[in-house]
């Protein structure tokens, strides 16, 4: 059984597509997201509502406590038995997001250097990350590794760890040596190539429509809920612009100043994430689709998975 990957930038329709796509072929949609895995985080994430969701089965949304951190490694624990039992049934993974970490440890094996394991050096890592933070461990890699913090998120424990842990143990940085990705299963990869004028356009009619939803409802509503406003899940574009505004709002400024401040600042933050997805997705073996109505887009993937 082969995989199917709508991959993209921000705001470029792949739930759409995916939901399409999982209809014509008899599957099942895995979102690779780093925030729709948080239970309240519904606005400012997008999250589609049932009726979007089209009656496909949908997994990895919802699954964490917004006070809790969850990491790449978290990611790969609780999605990858739901890959397999989909596969078990018959049934194709549709995999949708735009957070290639998820989407690569979903996809792929990776033998993470061939030095040997030390667990004392992983054990001295692990309590120093309970004790100070992820920060004061991604520090460290990017002190004696930088290129491989570039490519690796703080979130990733295990995977910084073991970075740290190939330099310790043999002198010789993880991105000096060569990991193989061992591919878990054919995977077809698609996505919607919009002209960027039409992409910045689309993120900016999504802004505007999370606002007008109650976006700064929802960040005061998790805040009063007990959600630190420096918990993982309010890092992400929206949650943490809503946050800064709020703390730091001059008290004569109105509600509508206000809302133009955020909606502003969210456009152009998510601008800039989907160019640096983009930059990223461009390297991948994507097929990437003409804007046109999902359901033809849908045919296409679908000739296109029959002939892959």
């Amino acid at each position: 059984m082969k995989a199917l990957v709508v991959a993209g930038p921000t705001a470029s329709g792949k739930t759409a597509l995916a939901v399409e796509c999982a209809k014509l072929l008899g599957g099942e949609i895995i979102s690779a997201d780093a925030l729709l895995v948080y239970k309240g985080l519904d606005i400012g994430t997008a999250k589609p509502s049932k009726e979007e969701m089209g009656g496909i089965p949908h997994y990895m949304i919802d699954v964490v406590d917004p006070t809790a951190p969850f990491s790449v490694s978290d990611y790969e624990r609780l999605a990858l038995p739901v890959m397999q039992d989909i596969l078990s049934r018959g049934k194709v993974p549709v995999l949708v997001g735009g957070t290639s970490f998820y989407l690569d440890a979903l996809l792929y094996e990776r033998t993470l250097g061939g030095a040997p394991a030390d667990e004392s050096i992983r054990q001295k890592y692990e309590e120093m990350y309970e004790r100070e933070g992820r920060d004061a461990v991604f520090a460290r890699l990017n002190d004696i590794d930088p290129t491989s913090a570039e490519v690796l998120h703080p979130n990733d424990k295990k995977r910084v760890i073991r970075a740290i842990e190939i330099y310790e143990l043999t002198g010789r940085r993880k991105s000096e040596q060569h990991d193989e990705r061992i591919p878990r299963l054919p995977v077809l990869a698609v996505g919607i190539d919009y002209p960027r004028k039409e992409l910045y356009a689309r993120i900016d009619a999504r802004v505007d429509k999370m606002m007008g939803e109650g976006l700064v409802e929802e960040v005061k509503g998790l805040l009063a809920g007990g959600v630190p406003e420096d918990a993982q899940c309010m890092q992400g574009i929206g949650y943490k612009e809503v946050v800064e505004i709020l703390k730091n709002t001059d008290l004569h400024s109105t509600m509508s100043d206000i809302i133009n401040t955020m909606s502003d600042i969210i456009k152009q933050k998510t601008r800039n994430y989907a160019k640096r997805q983009l930059t990223y997705l461009r390297k991948r073996h994507i097929v990437w689709l003409a804007p046109r109505p999902v359901k033809e887009l849908a045919q296409e993937v679908l000739s296109l998975y029959a002939g892959s």
